[in-house]
């Protein structure tokens, strides 16, 4: 039978990327290497990077023993790093009987191979651990396809170190036959031939999407989605907006799969629906991305996009700057990233100094709000942004009413803009700006067509 029994991995107690399931994760070293050709533009911290690692670990429960910052000089392409520190780093695996080494970074698979040689215990990357958080966050079907996708596309290139087996060679028939196929090449072509038929699912997939985003786009409601750098509080703050019970827990990658709701926004802003997405985080696998392009989508269809921030976290601007460059890749132009809703977050934990420095960003940030999710403070401002923003999607429509339609009237003053009013004996004559879903709403009540009056409103202008 093959290594990969039934294309599923080993079956030995572990998932694909080689940490062990269930509560009991063993004993875990995290490393952040800190690269010295690197250090000038990543615009991070490294005490910072260190502890987002080690919340990665401890999103899946693993016992973090020891977290440690190394420099690297010189990258070496066999171990990473030098010979000493290997060595070095081995007697304190040992020591620790540390089980699973965490590496923030991403490792080839020869380096991969080679720590875990020296180190006698398992080793995985940054990759591989995101990889693990989204195999135990993923919940639905569609989750579960997406996550399962990227780790067989991020498992096949590192056959050559998950099994001791795969020099083998399968023999041909009898006597006669050639070399035969060698192991690896086989546990590759199932693997091939499972990512097939995940990419048809998922085509599937996207058809239910794109039929669901239709249905939205019919209603219609406007949409805004939340996006942000994982823990930023998105789905905290979709729960105070919407009432909803949606997991928001202290951890990294809480929320995989997205969540709509309905809100109503007070005055003009009629009724919008709010979308809570995944979270990004820096160096997202690029497996994932393309994984979960369906679900990441639902940022492309939306009228309006708002930016969670944590405006607390020391590495806030460039968290800022890995969520623009996710939504860079999934084709989000600059036009619509400079026109995102800003939201400043956990302001609860600001002190005196904090605020003033949040100030200051408002005078460079015209659509930018600060809020706590966890207390409800800014929230009622935040809503009344957001219904400005969504009212810059009105279009003038004209209509006559019979002065007998009072309700009609005044439900008009209520949800839109009157541009021009005449009275007459028999009618009250109208241009009146509307969103789309008031617009929807105007035209069921009329059981007609509305007669849109885009001119007429520029030539007042």
């Amino acid at each position: 039978m093959s290594g990969l029994d039934n294309g599923h991995g080993n079956n030995n107690g572990e998932n694909q990327c080689g940490v062990a399931d269930g509560d009991g994760a063993g004993r875990t070293l995290i490393i952040h290497p800190s690269l010295k050709a690197a250090a000038s533009s990543a615009g991070r911290l490294p005490q910072a990077q260190l502890d987002e690692a080690e919340g990665l670990a401890n999103a899946i429960g693993l016992a973090v023993i020891e977290a440690q910052i190394i420099t690297v000089n010189r990258p070496r392409p066999a171990t990473l790093f030098g010979k000493g520190k290997v060595e070095e780093l081995a007697a304190l695996v040992a020591a620790e009987e540390i089980e699973v080494a965490v590496l923030d970074t991403a490792l080839t698979p020869i380096q991969q191979r080679n720590l875990e040689r020296a180190w006698k215990c398992k080793v995985i990357d940054r990759t591989g651990l995101i990889l693990e958080i989204f195999a135990d966050r993923a919940y639905t079907k569609e989750g579960r396809l997406q996550v399962e996708l990227a780790q067989l596309t991020y498992q096949r290139s590192r056959l050559v170190r998950s099994w001791t087996h795969l020099e083998r060679q399968r023999g041909g028939l009898g006597t006669v036959g050639g070399p035969g196929e060698t192991q690896i090449e086989a546990d590759r072509r199932l693997i091939d031939d499972r990512v097939v038929r995940l990419g048809r699912e998922l085509e599937a997939v996207v058809r239910t999407r794109e039929l669901h985003r239709k249905s939205r786009r019919d209603v219609p409601y406007p949409v805004i989605a939340l996006v942000g750098y994982t823990n930023a509080g998105k789905s905290t703050l979709f729960n105070r907006l919407t009432g909803a019970e949606v997991i928001a827990e202290d951890h990294l990658f809480a929320t995989l799969d997205p969540t709509m709701r309905a809100v109503d926004i007070p005055g003009r802003g009629g009724r919008i629906i709010l979308s809570d997405t995944v979270g990004f985080v820096s160096a997202l696998p690029t497996q994932l991305v393309a994984a979960f392009r369906a679900t990441l989508e639902e940022v492309l269809g939306a009228d309006i996009i708002i930016h969670v921030r944590d405006i607390m976290h020391p590495d806030s601007e460039a968290q800022k700057q890995d969520v623009l460059t996710v939504l860079l890749d999934l084709g989000v132009n600059e036009a619509r990233r400079d026109a995102m809703i800003e939201v400043f977050n956990k302001i609860d934990q600001a002190g005196e100094d904090d605020r003033r420095r949040i100030a200051n960003l408002f005078e460079r940030s015209p659509l930018a709000a600060a809020v706590s999710a966890l207390s409800g403070e800014g929230c009622e401002q935040l809503l009344a942004l957001i219904g400005r923003e969504a009212g810059r999607h009105e279009r003038p429509v004209r209509l006559a009413l019979p002065h007998a339609d009072g309700a009609i009237l005044a439900w008009l003053y209520q949800v839109g803009e009157i541009v021009a009013r005449r009275d007459d004996a028999e009618s009250v004559w109208l241009v009146v700006k509307l969103n789309a879903a008031n617009a929807g709403r105007l035209e069921k009540r009329l059981g007609r067509p509305l007669d849109w009056a885009d001119s007429v409103v520029k030539a007042a202008e």
